[in-house]
């Protein structure tokens, strides 16, 4: 499981760095600061999934977790999520330090 999660944590952080670089991108084409969120990039890559997930969130919960909760979140930008979340699972899947208990 530890496994799983440093490769899920390698993959976000992976896709962080390209987030990253498209934004500077962006900023040095623009001649000024552009960051684009999460929500930006989704509703551009797939529109319809998007739909799709806020329409399954709204039906199985309360509208209002879309708009206060789920939506906010998105609005960070792209490569500051996925990088949070990519340490988040290197933290989980890290190498614990093994410790040997000696019993007499």
């Amino acid at each position: 499981m530890a496994a799983f999660l440093r490769f899920l944590a390698g993959v976000f952080l992976l896709i962080a760095v390209i987030f990253a670089v498209d934004d500077a991108t962006r900023s040095v084409a623009a001649k000024k600061m552009t960051v684009m969120s999460a929500f930006e990039h989704w509703s551009k890559l797939a529109p319809s999934t998007l739909a799709a997930a806020q329409n399954s969130v709204q039906r199985t919960t309360h509208p209002l977790v879309w708009s206060l909760g789920v939506r906010k979140i998105l609005q960070l930008p792209a490569w500051g999520l996925f990088g949070l979340t990519g340490l988040i699972l290197a933290y989980a899947g890290r190498r614990r330090r093994r410790v040997n208990i000696y019993a007499n």
